[in-house]
């Protein structure tokens, strides 16, 4: 079987969020259960070029805006699976990933690159395998091509979303000289009287995966549809929740490269050394029995910051450390500023993206992990933590309430701790409740160990996936 991967961002190359964790780890995932898979991407400008090898395709023919345009692609290894990255500076050349007017113009050229791209290196596709918005151009491109290109005419498509709220809308003027001009594809588009890149993938793609469980029946409601709900109602025997995994060849504290020193369930001396190295990092004094409570997150209120915001004071009250990496609205920019100018010595922030580095430290270092999120596809953070022997602090939405169990003292199980209202005091409820048993050596040993030993690795998610796409197959 060959699967054919495409994304707007993915680890290694670029990233702003979970999607690129995904889009990096599952084409690795599913060779290891035989397929033959590669990976398209954007060659962004954020890109370390030294991951690139020295094969090069020239003149790779796309038709575009009614001319043919010569692009080169360039290769790597980097990813665990073969990547071509499309390189077209005046597309993709910029300082971010997302954000510009003419984003749903870059993707949907990038979408018409990748499928001309897999035509020119004759590598004919069992699955097209897109993500999130940005996915949907290719995918309902697919479709219209299956009726007069040979070359697609068995190809199948999946379409996974990753945020339902991201839904890549335009003016549906431009759908003419993007090249969907078909009634059809223009209906397909249409939302509320805007285009919708991800309406076009809900619409034509031979199978819907959402990135867990929860978040698959949540997304077919009227409070977490997004006004598509009603869609996704009526696509729903081709939709399936699969809880994303984690690529514990990357996020493992055994064996991880970033850290001050690495650990293990049986041993976590180590972490001791890296909530230190954490500490001096954020220029916070080295009160290692002061606890650390963590977040690493987009700066808006759908990560939970309006609730974070009122609780300043209170947490702070409890004696703990706060840390925090993120970059987003304004508002919680300032926010957090002034929170560490108030208190140096007890606030930690770092607004932007340090990279994958930081990220690492924060998870090994930290004691707690905070995902007070309103709502929640999947989350990685809550994983990553609990591998590392940080106790996820979370809101039971999506994948959250799907990965994270309530730690019950009498029975000794559960990886975390949860709330279910959407309030600051149910919040702070939990992180009180969290701080209680963290002064209680014993039971917190037990809560770090019940999520260092949770399997949340790749395979069994894979596996899900190989058989997804075989069962598109036989559509």
């Amino acid at each position: 079987m060959r699967v054919a991967f495409l994304s707007s961002e993915v680890v290694p190359f670029a990233k702003t969020g979970g999607l690129a964790d995904v889009a990096g780890a599952l084409p690795k995932a599913v060779r290891n259960r035989d397929v033959d898979a590669v990976g398209l991407w954007p060659l962004h400008q954020q890109l370390d070029r030294s991951l690139l090898n020295d094969n090069v395709i020239e003149d790779v023919p796309i038709e575009w805006r009614g001319h043919t345009r010569l692009t080169r692609v360039f290769q790597s290894d980097a990813a665990g699976a073969p990547a071509y990255l499309i390189d077209a500076p005046e597309y993709f050349s910029r300082p971010s990933v997302y954000g510009y007017r003419d984003d749903h113009e870059r993707f949907a050229f990038f979408g018409r690159a990748a499928l001309s791209l897999l035509r020119h290196l004759d590598w004919q596709p069992d699955i097209v395998h897109a993500n999130d918005w940005p996915g949907g151009f290719p995918t309902i491109e697919l479709r219209a091509r299956r009726r007069f290109d040979p070359f697609f005419e068995n190809s199948r498509t999946v379409f996974s979303i990753h945020n339902l709220a991201y839904q890549g809308r335009f003016d549906p003027g431009d759908l003419w000289w993007l090249g969907f001009g078909d009634q059809r594809d223009q209906n397909d588009f249409m939302l509320d009287g805007t285009a919708s890149a991800l309406k076009a993938g809900l619409m034509a793609a031979d199978a819907l995966s959402t990135v867990s469980r929860r978040y698959a029946f949540e997304i077919q409601t009227t409070q977490q549809g997004h006004g598509l709900d009603w869609l996704l109602r009526m696509r729903r025997d081709r939709l399936l929740g699969i809880t994303n995994g984690v690529d514990y060849d990357i996020w493992n504290p055994e064996t991880d490269p970033h850290i001050a020193a690495n650990f293990s369930v049986n041993d976590l001396s180590g972490k001791q050394e890296c909530k230190r190295d954490l500490l001096r990092r954020f220029g916070l004094p080295e009160e290692l029995g002061r606890p650390i409570i963590a977040i690493i997150s987009r700066l808006v209120a759908q990560k939970g910051y309006d609730l974070i915001q009122p609780l300043a004071k209170a947490i702070l009250e409890t004696g703990s450390f706060f840390i925090a990496l993120g970059t987003g609205a304004q508002e919680y920019e300032d926010f957090l500023q002034s929170w560490h100018d108030a208190a140096p010595r007890r606030v930690g922030v770092y607004k932007g993206y340090a990279g994958e580095p930081l990220a690492h430290q924060i998870e090994a270092g930290a004691d707690m992990f905070l995902m007070p999120s309103q709502y929640e596809p999947c989350g990685l953070n809550q994983m990553y933590s609990m591998r590392y022997g940080t106790v996820p602090i979370v809101r039971a939405t999506g994948g959250l309430d799907d990965t994270v169990e309530n730690f019950d003292q009498r029975r000794g199980i559960g990886n975390g701790f949860k709330f279910h209202d959407y309030s600051a005091g149910a919040l702070l409820e939990k992180i009180r409740e969290a701080l209680y048993f963290y002064g209680k050596p014993q039971a917190w040993r037990a809560i770090q160990r019940n999520g260092m030993v949770q399997d949340n690795s790749w395979p069994t998610a894979a596996q899900k996936y190989v058989d997804l796409y075989e069962r598109v197959l036989r559509l």
